[in-house]
């Protein structure tokens, strides 16, 4: 027997088909479409996130009524720390949640909690930086090419870093950097950063009972909530971080640091947060759970339509202290197509935040692969696992198969064209290799095993700790 979601799936893969022929006698209606998914088996809805901008479709969903549209009504609620978030969500108080890319996927293998836990939505790309304090920089600065105006030449490499950490080595003392959870995409953003430059961030060896990550580390890595990074380096206890907006641009506001990198500029276009739900969720509900990711792909292309026209709209709502409350122009710094570096040194980047562009919402098995790749990497999976288990995993977690239902509801009631969304009819779920990394080395999401032999720094093939 088919089951709820391959039933939908095909019913809407045929719709899209016949959408796109625009036949004038098209017995098929938006109506009829919407009824296949049937009214929400469960309305009242309580949804998880962190203080960081990258919550905005839920904010948006929930600002514009698209929750409600589709029969939802939705309690948004911020979570102290990303554990407790995961554990919301396990138990059952919450929904579903904004989540690290890496959590349903770490949850799924058994690193740190076991739960059954699947995203048929990525939140965004991008989104992230790493900053420095302002000894560090000024330590950083006489090693960093200038561009002729004299400001720094960006990408701003990790080889620039080196000589201040060998520094701190030469006198005995530890560098220290903070990052926000050991399954987040800023830990392996920041590792790889690293890494790229010659410096070791360190190992996990979960099977020997240590997941403190600094076995044979040149950088000691720890956790430090987001909203909590800047007063964390400005008392000193971290020299530097890793960390989604606000909180880059928070330390050039107040003085304390200077962002040197964009996650743009070490991976470009790389997934970020995904929408995390219990599977058993998905399984009792699956028409509230099509209706949410409903909801959340409409508030993506809002975020991002007419070229982030509507940016300064959801700046104002995210700085709200019910969301992410934060000073506007703090927000509005990176989230309105720029960022500032150094203070003064603000440069354009328009796809800083991304929403809806590129297929951002689309849940890809690639880039669940390349998380599974760097939990490999630094040792969080400890024993050597075959292609065909990353691909197994990702499978597991990643839920395209929903994703499709709900983008074929939206065409079907003209909310959506095809043309916003892959192509079903023959879209894997794996985008093509991507070489736009700081190292140049290009991902290859089914070749995880070659990917990883590509790197110095770093355990692959049979290595273990």
């Amino acid at each position: 027997m088919l089951s709820t979601y391959s039933v939908v799936g095909e019913l809407h893969r045929g719709c899209i088909k016949g959408l796109r022929l625009t036949l004038a006698g098209l017995a098929l209606t938006a109506a009829t479409v919407a009824a296949e998914v049937g009214e929400p088996e469960k309305e009242d809805l309580k949804f998880g996130f962190i203080k960081l901008t990258d919550m905005a479709p839920l904010a948006i969903a929930y600002e514009k009524g698209y929750f409600e549209d589709e029969g939802l009504y939705v309690q948004l609620e911020a979570q102290a720390n990303w554990k407790v978030l995961l554990d919301g969500v396990i138990d059952g108080q919450l929904d579903g949640a904004h989540m690290l890319a890496g959590q349903p996927l770490a949850a799924t293998i058994g690193f740190g909690t076991k739960a059954p836990i699947v995203t048929p939505f990525s939140m965004d790309l991008n989104g992230n930086g790493i900053t420095v304090s302002n000894d560090v920089w000024e330590k950083m600065k006489p090693h960093v090419p200038k561009m002729d105006d004299g400001r720094p030449k960006h990408p701003i490499k990790a080889d620039y870093l080196k000589p201040v950490v060998d520094g701190y080595k030469d006198e005995g003392k530890p560098f220290k950097m903070g990052m926000v959870f050991p399954v987040s995409t800023h830990n392996y953003e920041l590792r790889y950063w690293l890494a790229a430059g010659g410096i070791h961030p360190g190992y996990y060896a979960p099977h020997k009972g240590d997941i403190t990550g600094t076995i044979d580390a040149d950088a000691l890595l720890s956790v430090t909530p987001p909203p909590q990074m800047p007063a964390t380096l400005e008392a000193g206890t971290i020299y530097g971080y890793c960390v989604g907006e606000p909180w880059n641009q928070q330390a050039v506001f107040k003085g304390i640091g200077v962002p040197v990198i964009t996650d743009y500029e070490i991976w470009k276009d790389n997934p970020e947060k995904v929408f995390g739900l219990n599977k058993e969720f998905t399984e009792k509900y699956p028409n509230t759970t099509v209706r949410i990711v409903k909801a959340l792909i409409r508030a993506g292309k809002w975020l991002d339509e007419n070229d982030n026209a509507n940016r300064p709209e959801a700046v104002k709502i995210l700085s709200r202290p019910n969301y992410v409350g934060a000073d506007y122009e703090v927000i509005a710094n990176s989230m309105t197509g720029t960022f500032e570096y150094e203070k003064g040194d603000k440069r354009s980047v328009p796809d800083f935040n991304v929403f809806f562009r590129y297929h951002a919402t689309y849940p890809y098995y690639s880039d669940a692969v390349w998380y599974l790749t760097q939990m490999r990497r630094w040792g969080q999976i400890s024993e050597h696992k075959p292609d065909g288990w990353y691909a197994e995993t990702a499978q597991q977690v990643y839920r395209p198969d929903i994703y499709r239902t709900a983008a074929g509801e939206l065409i079907a009631e003209g909310l959506m064209k095809p043309e916003d969304f892959p192509d079903f009819e023959t879209e894997t779920g794996y985008r093509p290799p991507q070489p736009e990394f700081i190292d140049g080395v290009t991902f290859d999401g089914t070749k995880p095993n070659d990917y990883l032999d590509q790197f110095p720094i770093g355990l692959k093939g049979k290595d273990q700790i």
